[in-house]
């Protein structure tokens, strides 16, 4: 969110109170669960007045809060897609904030064979439920799924549902882990 607000606020005792105030985390992962941000950005600016432009800024400019993709990921992806390993993906993300970031994402995105989004399903990892429900959606039985992850939280969620886990620490450590898998 820091991204998308150090365009719209002056001042950076401004910008970290605004974040830890109002637009926080606690705030956005109710999107994550599916809660609509038309109720939850009303709600805010109900509490929040004085911010009501900066906090209806977040629905339409919600792509510019992230700031792109981590090098290297966009190689692995492919040369994984391009070997013939069937890519899924499980989303921490708002299902109406999902569509068009995928949209402007698509050549990524269009390699993934089916991408579950917890705003969609409203589950939220590291929920146990959203672990079975991939695992069935994708037709994979325990043990034959590898998840990567930067939160080792939901990575040891994962491990417990059945999945193979790895805790992203960046490109070349996973590329070294998916050669030692045989994936690439």
């Amino acid at each position: 969110m820091r991204h998308l607000y150090t365009k719209l606020i002056d001042g950076q005792d401004a910008l970290d109170a605004f974040l830890r105030d109002v637009v926080t985390m606690d705030w956005h992962a109710q999107h994550d669960a599916g809660r609509p941000f038309a109720e939850t950005s009303a709600e805010l600016a109900a509490r929040h007045p004085e911010h009501r432009d900066l906090i209806a800024a977040f629905g339409p400019r919600f792509g510019e809060t992230i700031p792109g993709p981590i090098p290297g990921m966009h190689d692995i992806v492919a040369e994984l897609d391009n070997g013939g390993v069937p890519l899924f993906s499980i989303t921490n993300f708002s299902g109406e904030f999902f569509r068009p970031f995928r949209a402007d994402n698509a050549a990524l995105f269009d390699r993934f064979r089916d991408i579950l989004v917890s705003g969609d399903e409203r589950l939220v990892k590291p929920d146990p439920a959203i672990f079975a429900l991939a695992l069935e959606r994708f037709a994979l039985a325990p043990g034959e799924g590898l998840f990567v992850d930067d939160r080792a939280d939901n990575v040891a969620a994962a491990e417990a549902a059945g999945f193979v886990g790895h805790v992203f620490r960046g490109a070349d450590a996973l590329r070294t882990d998916l050669e030692a898998y045989g994936l690439l």
